[in-house]
């Protein structure tokens, strides 16, 4: 499960060299106590270092970067339960009975419009929450942003207990978005900036898995309450989620500030310190981890950036060469909403719409979300040994077929056994989905975005994501509910369609970043290496080039 390349070394010749070449100035390049020269020699043995460890190697020497990355990704629990939550009250009888109107039939049912505002609330709130925190962010850390955001959840979840109407009810729903906005961006920049090359992929893609453990808690919560009449059945899950800001901002509180962060805003001293936290101080777990020549890594690599582009703004992520990487980041996340995967957000509702009662629709969900979680395990496997390009490629070809199945089993008529196939293709379909596009998308996001524009591409990312999300939210309801369109598993058709589009985008524009450095990244794009030859070509970073399959220099555009 070791990521590794072949990378060429780098003789203090060279080092000179490429200082004298790029005409970098000491005092933009020395740290408190580094010199230019040193620096890049310290940054060429850092990343020899990153790609000479193993998986193991990094799990002991790491530990308490894997601890502190957990914690701060654990808040990703809130939101997978929410949008859970929301999504499978309208399955829930007293919820319907509380919010809903009484229907020709004799039951109570929200309006596939009231559902469509309320799915939506979530989403419109989070599109504030990723915009405040690509500033707020970048501008106070994300130790401090976090902070504010866990203070901000636990004031507006008292909205949603205490309701009385559908909406003041979306209200909530849209205020509670805002700080599960900046958890949904700022945990994966956090996990992908206080790790090393090695443990990346699995850190981030851990914010796949927090997802799916709140969606599972969110339907073992409304299976065990699904028989009660009365109000409690719905406020009692909107009052658990209480449970989680409390011990996450105490964690977040001692927890280090992020390196990257640190070396950004000029604060080398501060990183190498940060960095001590990160670390185990035990040499006999593997090579000896210097802070030293790791900030010497990050700061090389942050001016090597500012001289492609010195911005940090939100424009800077549509100009030069980072717009390609804007769109690539921003496509990988949407994708997750274009393939289909906005079903297994209603897969309660949609399970009782094809047929099952309640209980068993509940009970079909639970089975659904714990194959998300077996699926999100099997992914970090999978990504050590194919990588995230592949993985995400066959992930899409899979859930394609998937969807044109539940189509053509619509087709037929409506009995026992269809609607228990139809639901058996949706387990099968979020397992692939969770080993696959589901955690892979993280890992991509954070990987593929520059260091310097990290949190605002993540955050323009997550936002198209969240603008499609609206998308679904208003045409699911519709394709779902009996008194709109009623499409039920004909909607497989639809979704199918366009993740074949989605798998060709894929196929022409998304690299491999699997086992290479932040300056690594930056040097393939900056050459314009086709998405298909990232895997084949070498890097040398200390001497800022790049070679194809056969040892041929690349030539910079």
């Amino acid at each position: 499960m070791a990521e590794s390349h072949n990378h060429k070394a780098g003789t203090a010749d060279e080092v000179n060299q490429t200082y004298i070449e790029h005409g970098a100035e000491k005092s933009s390049l020395a740290s408190d106590h580094m010199g230019a020269t040193d620096i890049l020699r310290q940054a060429h043995e850092a990343t020899e270092i990153e790609h000479s460890l193993t998986f193991l190697e990094n799990i002991r020497l790491y530990p308490k970067s894997i601890a502190w990355s957990v914690l701060m990704s654990t808040a990703i629990i809130m939101e997978g339960y929410d949008v859970v939550l929301m999504g499978s009250f309208y399955a829930y009888p007293s919820f319907n009975k509380k919010y809903g109107t009484l229907q020709p039939d004799g039951k109570y049912q929200l309006s596939a419009a009231w559902q469509s505002g309320l799915s939506n609330g979530i989403n419109i709130g989070a599109i504030f929450g990723l915009a405040l925190n690509g500033i707020v962010s970048e501008r106070y850390g994300y130790r401090k942003t976090m902070m504010m955001a866990l203070l901000f959840t636990i004031a507006f979840i008292f909205l949603l207990f205490f309701a009385e109407n559908v909406q003041s009810l979306l209200v909530g729903e849209i205020l509670l978005g805002i700080p599960l906005g900046v958890f949904q961006t700022l945990t994966v920049a956090y996990a992908s900036e206080i790790c090393p090359v090695g443990l990346r992929a699995y850190l981030t893609t851990y914010v796949n898995l927090c997802w799916v453990i709140g969606q599972i808690l969110a339907s073992a919560v409304l299976r065990a309450l699904v028989d009660r009449t009365d109000e409690w059945a719905y406020r009692i899950p909107f009052a658990l989620q209480w449970v989680w800001p409390i011990p996450i901002f105490v964690g977040v509180v001692l927890a280090p500030e992020s390196p990257w962060w640190l070396v950004r805003q000029g604060k080398h001293r501060e990183a190498e310190a940060s960095l001590s936290r990160l670390t185990s101080r035990n040499s006999d777990k593997g090579p000896p981890i210097d802070p030293q020549k790791t900030v010497a890594m990050m700061i090389h690599t942050n001016e090597m950036e500012k001289r492609i582009s010195s911005g940090t703004s939100y424009w800077d992520c549509f100009r030069g060469i980072d717009l390609r990487r804007t769109e690539i980041a921003c496509l990988v996340w949407a994708i997750q909403n274009l393939c289909g995967g906005g079903i297994m957000g209603y897969s309660t509702y949609f399970y009782e719409q094809a047929g099952l009662d309640p209980k068993n629709a509940f009970n079909m969900s639970i089975a659904q979300y714990g194959l998300g979680i077996v699926g999100t395990v099997s992914s970090w496997v999978f990504m050590g040994y194919f990588g995230r390009r592949t993985l995400y490629i066959a992930g899409l070809i899979t859930l394609d077929i998937c969807l044109f199945i539940v189509g053509f089993i619509a087709l037929g008529p409506s009995k026992p056994v269809t609607q228990w196939a139809t639901g058996s293709m949706l387990l099968v379909y979020t397992f692939f989905y969770d080993v696959t596009v589901g955690p892979v998308c993280y890992s991509l996001v954070s990987e593929i975005s520059s260091t310097r524009l990290r949190a605002k591409t993540v955050v323009l990312a997550r936002g198209l994501y969240c603008l499609f999300s609206i998308v679904n939210g208003v045409l699911i309801p519709h394709m779902l509910n009996p008194s709109a369109w009623n499409w039920k598993g004909k909607a497989g058709f639809f979704w199918g369609s366009i993740c074949s589009c989605c798998i060709v985008w894929c196929y022409f524009r998304l690299p491999e970043p699997k086992g290479r450095s932040y300056g690594e990244l930056d040097l393939l794009f900056m050459n314009k290496i086709s998405a298909r030859k990232f895997k084949s070509t070498t890097v040398n970073l200390t001497r800022e080039e790049v070679c194809d399959a056969d040892g041929h220099k690349r030539a910079r555009d």
